[in-house]
């Protein structure tokens, strides 16, 4: 089966809304979608899914965004799409059991999707799956009701914790139920098992939904922000553990292109004595001009980070994204404030991994003055008072927070003598403009001593800053 007209404008549909969720599609890549689908055909949806993915993600942190707009575009009864799926023909049999022999009823279907999910097969879980969601989830046309509602409803319904509590015991057994890794490996295989069946359940109600309110109303709906843009302030903790897995790529992707525009930048000044001397074998026609190579300098990175409350999370990642690109930068040193302040270089030099440096961080940092609220102007008056000697005109500092002072002095003081050290001053402020300067926030009287003040509320952002402070 080739894409039809119709099956080509539900492929520029889907391209739209995965720019819209943050996907960068261009339209070579648009293209070379088009023509996967020729290649593939829509009759098997795995294919068509692995089709698509390959010409359009180009990050694996993107992949499950991909996924969920996929199963939305693509469910089987989406407009342009075959209606000979292989869930339709075990929804169409209901109240049967899927595999000819049982009620249909929750203890026979959670019976079945333990042997499928023991067994590994995919196919017999699709299958249950979908007749789970039509006879558990108690889905009604035109229910105002988001599909995590259905999820848990079927999930409850099927006993899933039973469930999970068979699969680490038969796969126990299968493996030696008295050795400790053993046994850790089968409750870490049974969650995977347990992650599928979710899954697959989640895919049914996506592709119910679908049917229901209309391909927009469920994109729309879905929608989702990608990794590097989920807000530092507001980030839930599934969305700080995408989080957590999206900055390692982000930062070996980052280097790796500053480096290339390092080498690429300049080409130098023009080198005389070389240009001269190699055009003798032109006859002293100077055809080749030569160049000194360029030394660009690194500079000298001094963060200055609120850890209190919500801009802990802000400050994690941006000292993560700052020591895991610390070969960018001559030299890295970072101090951490509430209403005192402590420098915490040592929690990263002495640690490989940055998750137990910033554990030190968060326990060991001597950062409590009086009570613990943030006091912007005592700890930067503290910060001058023992390191202003050190800055120096290679000397970068950031100060990382929302410059909420509550209400205490400012002592703006410091930042004016510190920018006439330094190279420069940057702020990076978590909050949404619109909120700066709104109650305690006194973002603004800081704002005038710095080279630059900027919304840093996502990776996205934080990303782009880096760039254009290790870029002269």
């Amino acid at each position: 089966m080739t894409a039809s007209a119709s099956m080509l404008d539900v492929l520029q549909l889907f391209v739209h809304e995965l720019r819209a969720v943050g996907l960068p599609v261009s339209m070579t890549e648009d293209l070379d979608a088009m023509r996967a689908v020729e290649l593939v055909g829509l009759a098997d949806r795995t294919n068509l899914r692995e089709a698509l993915a390959a010409t359009l993600v180009k990050q694996a942190a993107h992949r499950p965004a991909f996924d969920t707009v996929f199963d939305v575009f693509f469910a089987p009864w989406s407009p342009g799409i075959a209606r000979d799926s292989p869930l339709e023909g075990a929804v169409d049999g209901l109240p049967s059991s899927a595999g000819g022999g049982g009620t249909g009823a929750p203890e026979d279907l959670s019976a079945q999707l333990f042997e499928a999910l023991l067994s590994g097969d995919a196919e017999a879980l699709r299958r249950l799956a979908a007749i789970a969601v039509a006879a558990l989830a108690g889905m009604e046309p035109g229910r105002p009701v988001g599909g995590t509602y259905y999820l848990y409803r079927t999930l409850r319904q099927l006993d899933s914790e039973a469930i999970a509590a068979q699969l680490v015991g038969a796969l126990r057994d299968e493996r030696d139920g008295d050795d400790a890794l053993q046994s850790v490996i089968a409750e870490q295989d049974a969650q995977l098992r347990m992650d599928a069946l979710r899954n697959a359940l989640e895919v049914e109600i996506r592709s119910r939904l679908v049917a229901d309110r209309g391909v927009a109303a469920m994109a729309k709906t879905l929608r989702a922000p990608l990794p590097e843009d989920i807000d530092f302030m507001h980030a839930s903790r599934e969305d700080m553990a995408a989080l957590q897995r999206a900055i390692q790529p982000l930062t070996r992707t980052l280097a790796a292109r500053l480096a290339q525009r390092r080498r690429h930048r300049h080409r130098g000044t023009l080198d005389m004595r070389a240009t001269v001397r190699h055009s003798l074998s032109y006859g002293g026609v100077p055809a080749e001009p030569r160049f000194r190579k360029p030394r660009p300098a690194k500079p000298e990175i001094f963060v200055i980070a609120d850890i209190s409350g919500s801009v802990a999370s802000f400050a994690r990642f941006t000292l993560q994204l700052v020591y895991a690109m610390a070969s960018q930068f001559s030299k890295v040193r970072s101090w951490a404030f509430v209403d005192g302040i402590d420098e915490v270089t040592h929690a990263f030099t002495e640690e490989h991994d940055i998750n137990e440096a910033i554990r030190r961080v968060n326990t060991e940092a001597n950062v409590i003055w009086v009570d613990g609220h943030s006091d912007y102007g005592h700890a930067l008056a503290m910060f001058h008072e023992c390191h202003a000697d050190e800055v120096t005109p290679r000397t970068a500092i950031l100060v990382l927070g929302d410059a909420r002072n509550n209400y205490h002095p400012s002592e703006a003081w410091v930042l004016a003598d510190l920018r006439r050290r330094a190279r420069a001053i940057y702020w990076l402020d978590p909050e949404a403009r619109s909120y700066w300067d709104s109650g305690d926030s006194i973002v603004s009287e800081y704002a005038q001593y710095c080279d630059g003040l900027f919304e840093c509320r996502n990776l996205r952002q934080l990303e782009t800053f880096v760039a254009a402070l290790i870029e002269p």
